[in-house]
Protein backbone atom coordinates (compact mmCIF):
# COMPACT_ATOMS: atom_id res chain seq x y z
CA UNK A 1 0.00 0.00 0.00
CA UNK A 2 2.99 2.39 0.62
CA UNK A 3 4.47 1.37 -2.62
CA UNK A 4 1.05 2.46 -4.62
CA UNK A 5 1.09 5.46 -2.52
CA UNK A 6 4.77 6.52 -3.17
CA UNK A 7 4.13 5.31 -6.96
CA UNK A 8 1.31 8.12 -7.16
CA UNK A 9 3.37 10.67 -5.22
CA UNK A 10 6.16 10.02 -7.53
CA UNK A 11 3.86 10.15 -10.78
CA UNK A 12 2.43 13.54 -10.10
CA UNK A 13 5.59 14.89 -9.22
CA UNK A 14 6.85 13.34 -12.40
CA UNK A 15 9.68 11.64 -10.69
CA UNK A 16 11.42 9.14 -12.66
CA UNK A 17 10.49 5.51 -11.51
CA UNK A 18 13.79 4.55 -11.37
CA UNK A 19 14.22 6.66 -7.84
CA UNK A 20 11.74 4.30 -6.35
CA UNK A 21 14.13 1.21 -5.75
CA UNK A 22 16.56 3.39 -4.12
CA UNK A 23 14.42 5.60 -1.82
CA UNK A 24 11.84 5.29 0.46
CA UNK A 25 8.74 7.50 0.88
CA UNK A 26 9.95 9.11 4.22
CA UNK A 27 13.54 10.02 2.31
CA UNK A 28 10.85 11.82 -0.90
CA UNK A 29 9.59 13.86 1.41
CA UNK A 30 13.23 15.05 2.70
CA UNK A 31 14.20 15.45 -0.86
CA UNK A 32 10.57 17.49 -2.09
CA UNK A 33 11.71 19.71 0.90
CA UNK A 34 15.40 19.69 0.32
CA UNK A 35 14.52 21.32 -3.26
CA UNK A 36 11.97 23.62 -1.84
CA UNK A 37 14.03 24.94 0.77
CA UNK A 38 17.50 25.15 -2.19
CA UNK A 39 14.96 26.94 -4.89
CA UNK A 40 14.37 29.90 -1.54
CA UNK A 41 17.87 30.28 -1.45
CA UNK A 42 18.83 30.36 -5.19
CA UNK A 43 16.05 33.72 -5.59
CA UNK A 44 18.97 35.26 -3.28
CA UNK A 45 22.43 33.39 -4.12
CA UNK A 46 23.12 31.43 -7.39
CA UNK A 47 23.50 28.03 -5.77
CA UNK A 48 22.62 26.09 -8.79
CA UNK A 49 20.61 25.67 -12.08
CA UNK A 50 19.38 22.20 -11.01
CA UNK A 51 16.22 22.35 -9.47
CA UNK A 52 13.12 21.70 -11.43
CA UNK A 53 12.16 18.46 -12.61
CA UNK A 54 14.40 15.82 -14.19
CA UNK A 55 17.27 18.18 -13.46
CA UNK A 56 17.06 17.91 -9.97
CA UNK A 57 15.50 14.34 -9.53
CA UNK A 58 17.76 12.97 -12.21
CA UNK A 59 20.94 14.88 -12.14
CA UNK A 60 21.18 15.95 -8.59
CA UNK A 61 18.87 13.05 -6.33
CA UNK A 62 19.47 10.00 -8.82
CA UNK A 63 22.97 10.83 -10.00
CA UNK A 64 23.99 11.29 -5.80
CA UNK A 65 22.89 8.28 -4.31
CA UNK A 66 22.70 5.09 -6.95
CA UNK A 67 26.78 4.60 -6.75
CA UNK A 68 25.76 3.85 -2.79
CA UNK A 69 23.53 1.41 -3.76
CA UNK A 70 25.45 -0.12 -6.52
CA UNK A 71 28.18 -1.60 -4.77
CA UNK A 72 25.83 -3.98 -3.07
CA UNK A 73 29.40 -5.95 -1.76
CA UNK A 74 30.30 -2.89 0.39
CA UNK A 75 28.59 -1.29 3.49
CA UNK A 76 28.03 2.48 3.25
CA UNK A 77 26.07 2.90 6.33
CA UNK A 78 27.16 4.22 9.59
CA UNK A 79 30.41 6.13 8.21
CA UNK A 80 32.24 9.15 8.66
CA UNK A 81 31.56 11.16 5.34
CA UNK A 82 33.24 13.70 3.66
CA UNK A 83 32.01 15.25 0.34
CA UNK A 84 34.58 17.69 -1.22
CA UNK A 85 33.63 20.28 -3.68
CA UNK A 86 29.65 20.19 -1.43
CA UNK A 87 28.47 23.03 -4.47
CA UNK A 88 24.41 23.10 -3.33
CA UNK A 89 24.75 20.05 -1.17
CA UNK A 90 25.06 17.41 -3.50
CA UNK A 91 25.92 14.79 -3.04
CA UNK A 92 26.80 15.18 0.37
CA UNK A 93 22.94 15.87 1.68
CA UNK A 94 21.61 13.29 -0.70
CA UNK A 95 23.75 11.16 1.17
CA UNK A 96 23.09 12.10 4.52
CA UNK A 97 18.80 11.77 3.79
CA UNK A 98 19.91 8.26 2.81
CA UNK A 99 22.28 7.39 5.41
CA UNK A 100 21.24 8.89 8.48
CA UNK A 101 23.37 6.83 11.00
CA UNK A 102 26.75 8.79 9.42
CA UNK A 103 28.49 11.82 10.43
CA UNK A 104 28.55 14.33 7.46
CA UNK A 105 31.58 16.83 6.93
CA UNK A 106 30.94 18.54 3.79
CA UNK A 107 33.41 21.39 2.38
CA UNK A 108 33.42 24.07 -0.02
CA UNK A 109 35.54 26.77 -0.76
CA UNK A 110 33.69 29.71 -1.53
CA UNK A 111 31.38 31.05 1.30
CA UNK A 112 28.27 31.57 0.10
CA UNK A 113 27.79 28.01 -0.39
CA UNK A 114 28.69 26.75 2.88
CA UNK A 115 26.17 29.43 4.24
CA UNK A 116 23.65 28.60 2.22
CA UNK A 117 24.17 24.34 3.30
CA UNK A 118 24.40 25.55 6.63
CA UNK A 119 20.57 26.82 6.57
CA UNK A 120 19.68 23.86 4.67
CA UNK A 121 20.86 21.90 7.56
CA UNK A 122 19.17 24.25 10.11
CA UNK A 123 16.60 24.16 8.36
CA UNK A 124 15.92 20.50 7.71
CA UNK A 125 15.33 17.65 9.96
CA UNK A 126 18.52 15.68 9.03
CA UNK A 127 19.21 12.85 11.64
CA UNK A 128 22.77 13.20 10.90
CA UNK A 129 25.66 14.93 12.55
CA UNK A 130 26.33 17.47 9.76
CA UNK A 131 29.62 19.23 9.87
CA UNK A 132 29.88 22.64 7.04
CA UNK A 133 33.53 23.89 7.03
CA UNK A 134 34.65 26.86 4.78
CA UNK A 135 37.59 26.00 3.67
CA UNK A 136 40.19 24.36 0.71
CA UNK A 137 40.91 20.82 0.77
CA UNK A 138 44.30 21.66 -0.23
CA UNK A 139 44.61 22.72 3.69
CA UNK A 140 42.72 20.35 5.75
CA UNK A 141 43.92 17.70 4.60
CA UNK A 142 46.85 18.62 6.58
CA UNK A 143 45.32 19.19 9.85
CA UNK A 144 45.83 15.88 11.86
CA UNK A 145 41.99 16.43 12.50
CA UNK A 146 41.52 15.66 9.06
CA UNK A 147 44.11 13.85 7.45
CA UNK A 148 42.90 9.98 7.10
CA UNK A 149 39.89 10.46 9.26
CA UNK A 150 37.09 9.22 6.89
CA UNK A 151 35.69 6.22 5.20
CA UNK A 152 34.26 7.26 2.53
CA UNK A 153 35.05 10.92 0.58
CA UNK A 154 33.43 12.15 -2.49
CA UNK A 155 33.55 14.77 -5.37
CA UNK A 156 30.97 15.75 -7.89
CA UNK A 157 31.70 18.33 -10.73
CA UNK A 158 35.07 19.49 -9.25
CA UNK A 159 37.36 18.39 -11.19
CA UNK A 160 39.57 15.71 -13.47
CA UNK A 161 39.78 12.23 -11.91
CA UNK A 162 43.74 12.73 -11.33
CA UNK A 163 43.14 15.93 -9.60
CA UNK A 164 40.37 15.07 -7.24
CA UNK A 165 42.69 11.78 -6.32
CA UNK A 166 45.30 14.22 -4.82
CA UNK A 167 42.11 15.82 -3.02
CA UNK A 168 40.21 12.31 -1.71
CA UNK A 169 43.43 9.88 -0.90
CA UNK A 170 44.65 12.04 1.80
CA UNK A 171 41.92 12.31 3.56
CA UNK A 172 40.93 8.67 3.80
CA UNK A 173 41.44 5.58 6.32
CA UNK A 174 43.26 2.77 5.07
CA UNK A 175 40.29 0.77 4.86
CA UNK A 176 38.51 3.86 3.11
CA UNK A 177 36.74 4.71 -0.34
CA UNK A 178 37.30 7.35 -2.29
CA UNK A 179 33.48 7.76 -4.81
CA UNK A 180 34.84 9.28 -8.14
CA UNK A 181 32.00 10.85 -10.40
CA UNK A 182 32.81 10.92 -14.28
CA UNK A 183 31.18 11.08 -17.24
CA UNK A 184 32.13 8.67 -20.28
CA UNK A 185 35.26 7.08 -19.47
CA UNK A 186 38.08 6.50 -21.72
CA UNK A 187 41.62 4.11 -22.13
CA UNK A 188 43.52 6.98 -21.56
CA UNK A 189 41.45 8.50 -18.26
CA UNK A 190 42.01 5.09 -16.93
CA UNK A 191 46.00 5.38 -17.50
CA UNK A 192 46.18 8.62 -16.19
CA UNK A 193 44.62 8.06 -13.63
CA UNK A 194 46.38 4.65 -12.76
CA UNK A 195 49.87 6.78 -13.02
CA UNK A 196 48.48 9.27 -10.32
CA UNK A 197 47.24 6.76 -8.22
CA UNK A 198 50.49 4.75 -7.84
CA UNK A 199 52.15 8.41 -6.89
CA UNK A 200 49.73 8.74 -4.18
CA UNK A 201 50.08 5.23 -2.99
CA UNK A 202 46.38 4.30 -3.95
CA UNK A 203 44.58 1.80 -6.61
CA UNK A 204 40.93 1.48 -8.20
CA UNK A 205 38.92 -0.52 -6.40
CA UNK A 206 35.96 -0.99 -8.64
CA UNK A 207 34.06 0.75 -11.33
CA UNK A 208 30.54 0.56 -12.26
CA UNK A 209 28.95 2.41 -15.85
CA UNK A 210 25.35 3.79 -16.32
CA UNK A 211 22.75 5.49 -18.20
CA UNK A 212 21.23 7.91 -16.14
CA UNK A 213 17.43 7.99 -16.32
CA UNK A 214 15.66 10.41 -18.80
CA UNK A 215 18.42 10.44 -21.62
CA UNK A 216 20.74 12.48 -18.55
CA UNK A 217 23.82 10.58 -20.19
CA UNK A 218 26.20 8.27 -19.44
CA UNK A 219 27.75 7.70 -15.54
CA UNK A 220 30.31 6.31 -14.20
CA UNK A 221 32.06 5.96 -10.84
CA UNK A 222 35.33 4.93 -9.82
CA UNK A 223 35.92 3.58 -6.58
CA UNK A 224 39.75 3.98 -5.23
CA UNK A 225 41.47 3.34 -2.06
CA UNK A 226 44.72 3.30 -0.15
CA UNK A 227 47.11 1.18 -0.84
CA UNK A 228 49.19 2.54 2.06
CA UNK A 229 49.03 5.88 3.43
CA UNK A 230 48.98 9.05 0.90
CA UNK A 231 52.45 10.40 1.41
CA UNK A 232 53.03 13.40 3.30
CA UNK A 233 53.76 16.21 1.15
CA UNK A 234 50.02 15.66 -0.67
CA UNK A 235 47.86 17.58 -1.99
CA UNK A 236 50.02 20.42 -2.72
CA UNK A 237 49.35 23.79 -2.37
CA UNK A 238 46.20 25.55 -3.46
CA UNK A 239 45.64 25.49 -6.84
CA UNK A 240 48.59 23.02 -7.90
CA UNK A 241 46.77 19.88 -8.21
CA UNK A 242 44.28 21.92 -10.68
CA UNK A 243 46.67 23.41 -12.95
CA UNK A 244 49.09 20.71 -12.58
CA UNK A 245 48.01 17.28 -12.67
CA UNK A 246 50.04 14.20 -11.52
Amino acid sequence: MVKIHIYNEMKKQNIPEEILSLITEEEINLFQELQIKIKELNNKTNLTRLTDGDDYWVSQVFDSIWPFKAFTNINFDNKKFLDIGSGCGFPGLAYAITHPNSEIYLIDSLKKKTDAIKILVEQINFKNNIHVINDRVENLAHQSSMRNNFNIATTRAVSNPSTVSEYILPMLKKEGFGVLYCGKWTNEESKNLDKTLEILEGKVKDKKEILLPRNKGTRNIILIQPKNFCPEIYPRKVGKPEKNPL
